[in-house]
């Protein structure tokens, strides 16, 4: 029998983040929060994400809150547990390259303003677009938390993964997270990984999956036996399924064994009574879907995310094209193939998926979207696999294929970003808000000061 490492397991609780927006799009609001922050704080979790990702773009587009304040509002609420977010490395939490004086400055305030702990990832896997994010998170006395987007593929071995965490180290990463976005790793596969990675690097190894395929739990028992130190976790309310396993589970799945969380369950419990309401009423607004609690293996049989197919069936239902799916699914791996085997996480997800629409309904490659040629040119970064050049030249012409680091190509922006919002901006907060949401965040500064404000919180004791 396998031997369970005599070390604690710890926790990163995702409630405030990626359980929402695996759940509920990123709409659980502040005053949501609130009231269970303070158990929350004495919890004794690793840490607690709850910046990041899409919920930036959701408080100005959707929730009318300003994504700062909130940051400043949960630090102050959770002064004593790090406070974690994801970041999309030179993307930072917006859909293009920034110049790296936006990313500098970007990381030095969202530090100043709460966070301690930054998962820096890039959807390619390129070292190239995480290097000025990793270095800015340390300039600023952060925690760098530097992730593998895990795929599998013809290049993507154990090898591959180890390589990248040993060339993620060497640029300064505190700790390395394999990020199975698409809950695509299994049990035997997660031992051997782990196992490597410890033996490949003196860092924390850090695991995040979902539990789209049902396998979550197994997954973590699995890399806890190896040796894994932290896993993402969500409260139940807003667990399994499109989200993480749920915390309470694992917490008592490993009570009283080597790796004991030390968690207490009836603390748990209190939190997610919380949230259980919070659920029901994101439920009766029809912001939570029930159908995202399911099991989809459906991932495992094609290596498409979840959210990724719920994009694919829009497409299709738009062109009235629905009869198409199965044919959809099955060019997915091809495009991806021709592509160079890019990771399916945004926004290569979504590219990926969209050529594969278009090469159904259309022919094999009679036409490109944007993106494809961006992504075929370059302008995302290196892909990991040998491009078919024959489809690269069908779709580029004679526009030449970017070799260098994309965002060498961009000037410094911030001076002209201040110019260009002086009239709006009354903070750097706000030029970076700019920056990131040009098409929305302006329209939310001028309208922010009207923002009814939350005047009375009903905290849990």
């Amino acid at each position: 029998m396998l031997q369970m490492p005599e070390k604690k397991l710890y926790i990163t609780d995702t409630i405030l983040r990626d359980a929402h927006q695996s759940h509920a799009a990123t709409r659980m609001r502040i005053e949501d929060m609130l009231p269970a922050c303070e158990i929350l704080d004495n919890m004794g979790y690793w840490s607690i994400e709850c910046w990041g990702g899409a919920t930036f773009d959701s408080c100005m587009r959707f929730l009318g809150e300003d994504p700062w304040e909130r940051l400043r509002i949960l630090k102050k609420a959770m002064p004593k547990t790090p406070l974690q977010m994801l970041l999309r490395g030179q993307n930072l939490l917006g859909y293009r390259h920034y110049a790296d004086d936006v990313v500098d400055s970007f990381c030095g305030r969202m530090i100043e303003n709460g966070i301690n702990v930054v998962r820096v990832f890039d959807a390619l896997n390129d070292v190239r677009n995480m290097e000025v994010a990793m270095k800015a998170v340390k300039k600023y006395g952060g925690t760098c938390e530097a992730a593998l987007s895990y795929t599998t593929s013809p290049v993507h071995s154990e090898e591959y993964f180890v390589k990248q965490a040993i060339t993620l180290q060497q640029m300064g990463a505190d700790v390395i997270c394999i990020k199975d976005m698409a809950n695509l790793l299994l049990p035997k596969d997660v031992y051997s990984l782990v196992t490597k990675l410890k033996e490949a690097v003196d860092l924390p190894i850090h695991l995040h999956t979902h539990d789209t395929t049902g396998t979550g739990s197994m997954i973590y028992f699995a890399a806890a036996l190896a040796g894994v130190d932290i896993i993402d976790c969500a409260l139940s309310p807003m667990a399994t399924g499109t989200s993480q396993p749920a915390t309470e589970s694992l917490v008592a799945a490993f009570k009283g064994t080597p790796r004991d969380t030390g968690l207490d369950l009836s603390s748990l419990n209190k939190a997610a009574a919380h949230f259980k309401g919070v659920a029901q009423k994101m439920q009766d607004e029809g912001i939570l879907n029930p159908k995202v609690l399911r099991v989809d293996p459906n991932t495992l049989i094609y290596q498409v995310p979840g959210g990724m197919l719920s994009n694919l069936l829009s497409q299709l239902k738009q062109a009235n094209a629905e009869d198409k799916y199965e044919e959809v699914l099955a060019e997915v791996p091809r495009v991806r193939k021709d592509f160079g085997y890019p990771p399916l996480v945004t926004p290569t997800s979504q590219i990926v998926g969209s050529q594969a629409v278009l090469n159904v309904l259309m022919g094999r490659y009679k036409t490109f979207t944007k993106e494809s040629k961006m992504l075929l040119q370059g302008k995302y970064g290196r892909l990991p696999g040998e491009v078919n050049e024959e489809i690269r030249k069908q779709a580029l012409g004679d526009e030449e294929v970017i070799t260098c680091r994309p965002a060498d190509l961009l000037a410094n922006e911030m001076d002209e970003l201040r110019k260009n919002v002086s009239d709006i901006a009354k903070c750097e907060e706000d030029v970076l808000s700019c920056a990131l949401f040009p098409q929305v965040a302006p329209d939310f500064i001028k309208k922010r000061d009207h923002i009814e404000e939350v005047k009375e919180i009903n905290v849990i004791w």
